[in-house]
C-alpha cells in the first residue's frame, strides 16, 4: 500500500502567538511559514508523489502550493484533514484556555474530551483515519501521496496507525513544515521519518524550547 507523507502547514502568527486558530479563514503563513513551504517544495519537488491532498484552511494550501508548482501537480482539498474542530476555543490563547478546569481534561484524557461546541477528539481521529484508508484504496503499494493537514489531526491518525493510546498522543510531536512518512499496508505499519523538519535549526529549537514552563508537564494543544 502507498506511502503517506504526512505534512504540517508552515507557521502563522497564530502559532508564534500560542492562539488557538482551529479552522478560521484568513489565518495565513507568516514570513517563516512561506520559507518553510519553499524549502518542502525543494526537498519534494523530485520526488515521485502521485497526489498532493491537503485541508481546505489557507495555511495548509499555502504550504502545499510551492510543491504542487514544482511537481506540477494538481491540490485536491479533502475537508477530512482540517484542522480540530475546537469549537468555543477557537481564536483564543492558550495562556487563557490553561487557565480553564477543563483543560486538565483534554490534556491528561483527551480521549473523553470534547470541545465545547466542536468535536471530540475521538471524531477528529476517526475522520483522519478514514481519509487514509479510502486514500490507501486509491493507490498502489509503490505510491507516494501527500497529504498536508494540522498538528493535532496528524497526531491523531500517527497514534492510530502506531498502536499508540490515545491518552498519549500528545507525546508525539509535529513541527509546522514537518514532514512524516507512514507506510500502511495489509501486512502492518511502517514509520519511515518522524518530523522531518528542513527548516530545523538549534537556533528555532531553543526558542521553542523556551515556552515550556513546566517540562516535566504534559505537552498543550498546539494549532
Amino acid at each position: 500500500m502507498p506511502v503517506f507523507l504526512l505534512i504540517r502547514h508552515g507557521e502563522t502568527d497564530y502559532n508564534k502567538k500560542m492562539i488557538l486558530p482551529g479552522r478560521l479563514r484568513d489565518v495565513h503563513l507568516n514570513h517563516r511559514g512561506r520559507m518553510q513551504a519553499d524549502l518542502l517544495a525543494g526537498e519534494l519537488g523530485v520526488a515521485p508523489i502521485k497526489a498532493i491532498y491537503a485541508s481546505p484552511l489557507e495555511r495548509t494550501m499555502q504550504t502545499a502550493e510551492p510543491l504542487a508548482r514544482a511537481l506540477k501537480l494538481d491540490i485536491t482539498t479533502l475537508p477530512g484533514l482540517l484542522e480540530t474542530d475546537c469549537g468555543e476555543w477557537q481564536g483564543q490563547s492558550v495562556k487563557k484556555l490553561r487557565r480553564k478546569k477543563i483543560w486538565h481534561s483534554v490534556q491528561q484524557h483527551p480521549s473523553l474530551f470534547n470541545f465545547p461546541g466542536g468535536e471530540s477528539i475521538v471524531e477528529c481521529q476517526q475522520r483522519m483515519v478514514q481519509v487514509l484508508e479510502s486514500l490507501r484504496q486509491k493507490f498502489s503499494p509503490q505510491d507516494l501521496v501527500a497529504c498536508f493537514s494540522h498538528a493535532d489531526p496528524l497526531k491523531l491518525v500517527i497514534a492510530f496507525y502506531l498502536g499508540l493510546p490515545l491518552d498519549q498522543f500528545q507525546r508525539l510531536n509535529i513541527n509546522t513544515g514537518s514532514i512524516t512518512a507512514l507506510q500502511i499496508s495489509e501486512n502492518g505499519i511502517r514509520m519511515l521519518m518522524m518530523n522531518h523538519d528542513p527548516s530545523f535549526s538549534w537556533d528555532s529549537f531553543q526558542a521553542s524550547s523556551s515556552l515550556v514552563v513546566n517540562p516535566a508537564a504534559k505537552p498543550s494543544v498546539i494549532p
